[in-house]
């Protein structure tokens, strides 16, 4: 459900039981007015919540700003306290080797799976490998899931906000 508010309207669209395996995240639909997004960095700031993935896609008079914190659940408490309306939705974390055609190792088990990349953006820290993270959208979050992990493709969870 929308609901506009003063700043802007967060979405968060929890649509995939077995979150153990997934990553929340957050998106905002801000107006492009200089400040918006500051005002939503300043909120989570107050907080000491720490924004580890962004992404920002600009659209006319809008943009829509993906991210994933290291609190999802204080993150939603403090936007809501703000007056934003916030739904979460449930994202992949997967790990990338940094060597060119690296991706084809996550989007191939994709494709053979008809799973539709919605999008993709990086993660601001690594795994334990040290290797990329990146936060993948997909169409059908839990078969893509099972497709990565029978493709020996490294999936985050609950852990990456500890990194």
């Amino acid at each position: 459900m929308k609901r506009p508010c003063k700043r802007g309207i967060i979405y968060f669209d929890a649509y995939i039981r077995g979150a153990d395996v997934c990553v929340k995240q957050v998106s905002i639909i801000l107006n492009n007015v200089p400040g918006m997004f500051l005002s939503v960095s300043e909120c989570l700031a107050r907080e000491s919540i720490n924004i580890r993935a962004i992404s920002v896609a600009d659209t006319s008079g809008t943009s829509t700003v993906r991210f994933v914190t290291d609190n999802p659940e204080k993150t939603v408490n403090v936007l809501k306290s703000n007056n934003y309306t916030v739904i979460e939705n449930d994202v992949i974390a997967v790990e990338i080797p940094d060597h060119p055609g690296a991706l084809r190792a996550v989007l191939k088990p994709l494709k053979e799976s008809h799973i539709n990349v919605l999008y993709f953006y990086t993660y601001l820290g690594r795994g334990e490998s040290g290797q990329p993270i990146v936060i993948i959208g997909v169409d059908k979050t839990e078969e893509a899931v099972e497709a990565l992990k029978r493709n020996w493709v490294h999936t985050f969870g609950n852990e990456i906000y500890a990194l």
